[in-house]
């Protein structure tokens, strides 16, 4: 016999009433009932777990450890139920370094303004997906195209590729960048997230190449000279550190920002905020 939610639901009640009687009122069945589920859930366990006498009812030392993981259990479920309820009132949005750039704080007032029953949170999660995949969101910013095809995205703007540097680097004196300029250079990326990969520059002159997976280590490393980092737009607004500068790369593609989401399952308010993203980044442009 399995254990079933309604056999832990019972041995907490008797416990936290005190009595058969009671138990049965806050469950809403009779003392019988309560009586053949406790015994069906000792049956299973293969151990007894109250002791009875004509005054109270007082759980065994296994009846103890088993009360600790019953609460557990059924709290985990009330939190699952809760959670599963929540989702057309609260709206996660994953990204992995940088959110929306500039973009972020007019997307988080204009959403509270114009969505008021959805509650927005941004959550940061370094993984292919900025978290989708993990279920650690709902939407996720992503800028690159989703391989695993059980997601779908939409193209919401465009960004600039900007080159990373320290700030006493000679290349930093200029106003912007070509890629040959940084050929010579190694490249620190995150192959995990970024953006940037040495198939961006042609074979005969692709720079070296470093990984990170954080980007406050890239930056780090990059405010040292030791590297250049070569990233969307959206990371100079997000992540300005002394020692750093950002310059734009003129001959190198943008970046496309996308919105991604489940294919099977996309929470509701993905199609608005697809529109609202579009809106943001066209105004900009």
């Amino acid at each position: 016999m399995d254990v079933e939610l309604r056999h832990l639901r019972c041995l907490v009640a008797i416990v936290e009433e005190g009595t058969f009687t009671d138990a049965a009122l806050s469950l809403g069945v009779s003392q019988a009932a309560v009586s053949r589920t406790l015994a069906a859930l000792e049956e299973a366990l293969g151990a007894r777990l109250l002791r009875r006498t004509s005054r109270s009812v007082t759980p065994t030392a296994t009846g103890l450890r088993v009360l600790t993981h019953a609460r557990r259990v059924l709290a985990e479920v009330d939190d699952l139920v809760r959670e599963a309820g929540q989702g057309a009132r609260r709206l996660r949005v994953g990204y992995a370094w940088a959110a929306l750039g500039r973009h972020t704080l007019a997307f988080q007032r204009r959403w509270s303004a114009a969505q008021p029953a959805v509650e927005l949170h941004l959550v940061r999660v370094n993984s292919a997906t900025a978290g989708l995949a993990e279920g650690s969101c709902d939407l996720a910013v992503v800028r690159r195209p989703p391989e695993d095809r059980r997601f779908d995205s939409a193209i919401v703007g465009l960004e600039r590729r900007l080159c990373a540097l320290a700030a006493d680097d000679p290349l930093a004196r200029r106003r912007s960048l070509r890629l040959a300029d940084l050929s010579e250079r190694t490249l620190l990326v995150d192959r995990r997230t970024g953006t940037t990969t040495p198939e961006l520059w042609p074979p005969e002159s692709r720079p070296a190449v470093e990984e990170t997976h954080d980007v406050d280590d890239w930056l780090t490393v990059i405010a040292s000279g030791r590297c250049v980092g070569m990233t969307a737009e959206s990371t100079a607004h997000q992540y300005r550190r002394p020692g750093v500068v950002y310059r734009p790369v003129r001959d190198a593609a943008p970046v496309a920002v996308r919105l991604a989401w489940w294919r099977d399952d996309p929470h509701p308010a993905a199609r608005p905020v697809v529109e609202l993203l579009t809106e943001l980044y066209r105004a900009a442009d």
